[in-house]
């Protein structure tokens, strides 16, 4: 039996959105698909927003030559749609806030586009822009050095006559060495307070409220820790399959695409310590200090608690869905896992013995991110001689992802003469209970960014210690015999195997 209690909903105002500081967005890659499809609007939604001043500009640069006005037609196709959702964008905004867009061309591994750039953001501030620069690097990871290196040699990363700061997207590499190089790279050029390395899971709403969750509420800081809590469980599962990344895919897998930077970000936000202050230096030490914690995955280690899988035909949605084999781009006998599981733990005093399982796959039941938190079984005595002599333990539920929200569950008894129980569901929606919107997460990062709040992006430290975990896991694997792929059908919770890395602890995952 399930009762649902709703969180009363509150008729709150939506707070204003901070202010920007001025300045000019540079983005390499300009003409791509993030370009268009989530910065773009996302800087239209914040110019509505009357979020960013009235000197903002944007800068775009990429390969193909092209004017202006054309430059301004691409990006309005991501934002007004053939099927008219606008993403609440008037005609409008876009018109004003079009103005403020201009294009260069140029190769980003020949110095003097960065020459060009220089001359046309001088001229920018001419005609009154600010002398504040920021740089996206919307380009393949491979470019990243090149452009720091190109940026370094014009003299744009130099904070003179403005600050100058940088965001590189994931990934950061794609292994512990090649992380550190890049890293090593960057501070040649820039300092770390200039480096935004973004995750747009941590820009989502419940991300974020997983601090305040925790560390506002005294019914739950006291039993967040290895006396009260029996296992934690993070979830990160896709319906969807590879689509037309196979290129990037077969290079990366589930555990480089996922584990290395989203999962690792959620497993240090529920693991941490409270920061001293909710700012970036005391959050992010935090963080670190859970990576650093995470016992070393030895050989024999990694496969006794690992899994990894590969998605196969089957039906998701009631549509039929291709194997990873099948689809474009994807070698015949491809042992790329599209699926993987772990079983980690965390050498502190907090959560000595606790088991966190981690796992993450394209091409299952249903998209869902989650954090279920298990606490302990209470002693049954008392009921022993019931009816029902067990009650379910306590589950804390942070739904992320699609639906954003709180769920604590817990036994109660069902009326009727017998003692018969039930499991209650409290819920809280942000939708429901705020009746807002959560502002999406890259209008979160970016305005993050021109604020000069680093919170919630990845510290240098931070990146090297994902990286730490995952390498040996990839040596490992790279050392043992392959599963007989594949190994789980699509429109499934996952591969057997990974239902018997809980069963051996008595424990086990939750459905999606």
């Amino acid at each position: 039996m399930t009762v649902r209690i709703d969180a009363k909903p509150q008729s709150l105002p939506e707070p204003p959105l901070p202010k920007a500081d001025p300045g000019v967005m540079v983005i390499f890659g300009a003409l791509g698909d993030l370009t268009r499809r989530m910065l773009v609007p996302a800087l239209a939604r914040l110019w509505q927003a009357e979020a960013l001043p009235s000197s903002f500009a944007i800068l775009g640069v990429d390969l193909k030559k092209t004017s202006d006005e054309e430059f301004r037609e691409h990006l309005k196709s991501g934002i007004f749609t053939s099927d008219g959702d606008t993403g609440g964008i008037t005609q409008g905004t876009w018109n004003s806030f079009a103005d403020r867009v201009f294009y260069i061309a140029g190769e980003l591994v020949n110095q003097t586009t960065y020459g060009a750039i220089n001359e046309r953001l001088q001229r920018l501030a001419e005609e009154g822009s600010s002398g504040n620069h920021l740089f996206y690097c919307s380009t393949p990871p491979t470019l990243a050095p090149a452009i720091v290196q190109g940026l370094g040699a014009a003299g744009l990363a130099d904070e003179g006559k403005g600050w100058s700061r940088i965001v590189i997207e994931k990934p950061f590499g794609r292994d512990l060495d090649s992380a550190m190089k890049l890293n090593a790279e960057i501070a040649k050029v820039f300092e770390e307070t200039q480096v935004y390395r973004i995750d747009h899971y941590l820009g989502k709403e419940t991300v974020q409220n997983i601090l305040v969750f925790r560390f506002g509420n005294s019914m739950f800081e006291p039993i967040w820790n290895r006396n009260h809590v029996d296992y934690v469980e993070i979830t990160a599962a896709e319906s969807l399959g590879i689509g037309t990344r196979a290129g990037y895919y077969e290079q990366a897998g589930a555990l480089r695409d996922m584990v290395a930077n989203h999962l690792s970000q959620l497993v240090t936000l529920t693991a941490m310590e409270p920061p001293v202050a909710f700012d970036a230096d005391s959050v992010r030490e935090e963080k670190v200090q859970v990576l650093r914690s995470i016992h070393p995955m030895t050989p024999d280690r990694v496969e006794r608690q690992t899994v990894r899988g590969q998605y196969g035909p089957g039906t998701v949605d009631g549509e039929h869905a291709p194997g990873y084999r099948e689809e474009n781009g994807v070698a015949k006998d491809s042992n790329t896992e599209t699926y993987v599981a772990l079983e980690v733990y965390i050498n502190n005093w907090r959560w000595a013995d606790v088991p966190f399982y981690v796992r993450s796959g394209k091409r299952l039941k249903r998209r869902m991110t989650e954090i279920a938190i298990h606490l302990k079984r209470t002693p049954q005595a008392l009921f022993s001689r019931t009816p029902e002599e067990r009650i379910e333990p306590n589950v804390i539920v942070l739904a992320i992802q699609p639906d954003e929200g709180i769920t604590v569950t817990f036994g109660a008894k069902r009326p009727g003469p017998e003692m018969h129980t039930g499991t209650v569901h409290m819920d809280f929606s942000y939708r429901e209970c705020f009746k807002v919107e959560s502002l999406p997460a890259y209008e979160t990062l970016l305005l993050d960014v021109m604020r000069g709040d680093a919170t919630l992006f990845t510290r240098r430290d931070e990146v090297e210690a994902q990286w730490r975990i995952v390498t040996p896991i990839e040596k490992a694997w790279a050392q043992q015999q392959p599963p007989s792929f594949p190994n789980y059908s699509a429109g499934s919770d996952g591969p057997e195997d990974a239902k018997r890395l809980l069963e051996k602890n008595g424990h086990s995952w939750r459905p999606l």
